[in-house]
């Protein structure tokens, strides 16, 4: 059977569907979360010691995501919430891991329900920017940009997020480079600052 024809199958195999997520807090009662703790995050964060004291108090759970299990292939939408909580690591927001899109000219679109945060983005040559995340605002992530959600609020910060379903995600470029800028807090409000691991 040819890749087209498996494509094809795919596509047709796919019934429309509703699902259900909270405006409240962005929760489904389709399927569990994927959760993200801290202990997930090693490297991630500028400040190690505060890193590490944050495990020894109990590894805390930083964000959480829905993935619907929409078959990955040429037509359909991935599709679901993202749910980054407040809190920081040092001065360093809490945030989440972020990627590129293996598929690299994939965009994607987030559209925030509730909280307040930044969406921080890269190019693999350097271009970089960062837009605001407040209920009602969507944000356009073009394609070749790594992307990562950062909470700079007290509340939740709750996105929903659509993509090509076939584009895939490349983590291990993050985990191995990070993002050149993170978000700090000084005199109680966020900064992007030079990253000082970016490799």
């Amino acid at each position: 059977m040819s890749a087209n024809h498996q494509a094809n199958s795919t596509l047709e195999a796919l019934k429309p569907f509703a699902v259900y997520f909270s405006l409240n807090n962005g929760l489904s009662n389709t399927k569990p979360s994927i959760k993200r703790h801290l202990s997930q995050m090693k490297g991630m964060y500028a400040d190690d010691e505060a890193y590490e004291a944050l495990i020894k108090e109990g590894n805390p759970l930083l964000y959480e995501f829905y993935d619907l299990g929409v078959p990955e292939a040429p037509g359909n939408l991935a599709f679901g919430t993202s749910i980054v909580y407040p809190g920081k690591v040092g001065n360093e927001y809490y945030m989440t891991k972020g990627h590129y899109h293996t598929i690299l000219d994939t965009a994607e679109v987030y559209y925030c329900i509730g909280g307040q945060g930044l969406m921080l983005m890269e190019t693999p040559e350097g271009d970089w920017d960062a837009q605001e995340f407040t209920p009602g605002k969507a944000v356009y992530v073009p394609g070749r940009y790594a992307h990562r959600s950062i909470n700079t609020g007290t509340e939740p910060l709750i996105t929903f997020y659509v993509f090509r379903a076939d584009a895939g995600h490349d983590y291990g470029s993050i985990e191995t480079k990070g993002f050149r800028n993170i978000v700090v807090e000084r005199d109680g409000r966020p900064e992007i600052i030079a990253n000082p691991k970016w490799a």
